[in-house]
């Protein structure tokens, strides 16, 4: 099996390890901070063999040149000017063989212009499809429109929503508890947002990880992926003085009201 793990980076990040399961080499996904990293390898007796890059924000790249420095590997990621260290360059329909898997790079901008995801089907029958998706689709949320415009952001969710409902959902940030607040303002009577809500503060209480999720969960409780969504366009309508249906422009309406929030 594909294992993925965890390394807590700065206040709320996550840098994603992940291995085939019984073997010591293993690839870190958006690596903001190298010296955890380098601690958990050392720990654990693992050998880094790639590095995978979402997109060019400091907090996902800042540790790749002292990760080169230990380790002579492939940097994949964004075909950017904003991120240097990128040896393989990717776009869509890149594909990345590891570890027996087929890497499959997905474009989604709108938290940045050069925002990639990564994933995997895993069709084994022991496996879920993997995901990596840095700063785009949050357990309960979505990342901020920093570069590109809100059509734009929607199209990227909605392409990820496309995916299996079963597919793993590896995020970069524990935004969680502060996603589903904003959640259950918009959509206050969803009784599978409540239980969520519940089993997501047990987790954090016991300092677990909320995530992944999945992008069936997402779809039950996410508003940004629901915006066709007669309870959340009357939520936006309400918010937003607007009166428009269309998804994204609800889209927009949510996305400006969680930013001040």
């Amino acid at each position: 099996m594909l294992e993925v793990t965890p390394i807590k980076a700065f206040y709320d990040n996550y840098l994603w390890l992940f291995q085939r399961a019984g073997s010591h080499d293993c690839v870190i996904v958006d690596p903001g901070d190298a010296e955890p990293v380098l601690q958990f390898l050392s720990k654990n007796s693992l050998n880094l063999t790639a590095i995978f890059i979402t997109h060019h924000h400091a907090d996902h790249t800042g540790g790749i040149e002292k990760l080169l420095k230990e380790y002579d590997i492939p940097v994949y990621g964004p075909d950017s000017a904003n991120i240097p260290a990128v040896s393989h360059p990717v776009k869509e329909g890149s594909q990345i063989q590891m570890f027996g898997e087929i890497f499959k790079v997905l474009e989604i901008p709108g938290h940045t212009l050069d925002h990639i995801a990564y994933y995997t089907s895993a069709n084994k029958d022991e496996e879920s499809p993997v995901l990596f998706c840095g700063d785009t689709l949050f357990a309960g949320g979505c990342g901020r429109v920093f570069e590109g415009t809100h059509p734009m952001m929607y199209k990227s969710l909605q392409k990820l929503a496309q995916l299996p409902p079963e597919t793993r959902v590896f995020c970069a940030h524990e935004y969680t508890m502060a996603n589903l607040a904003f959640a259950r303002a918009v959509t206050p009577e969803n009784e599978t947002l409540k239980k969520r809500v519940q089993r997501d503060e047990s987790k954090r209480e016991l300092d677990q990880p909320t995530v992944p999720s999945s992008i069936k969960v997402e779809l039950a409780t996410n508003p940004f992926l629901r915006c066709e969504d007669p309870e959340i366009i009357a939520a936006a309508q309400r918010h937003s003085g607007h009166s428009s249906d269309r998804p994204d422009d609800v889209f927009a309406a949510i996305r400006s009201w969680k930013d001040s929030f």
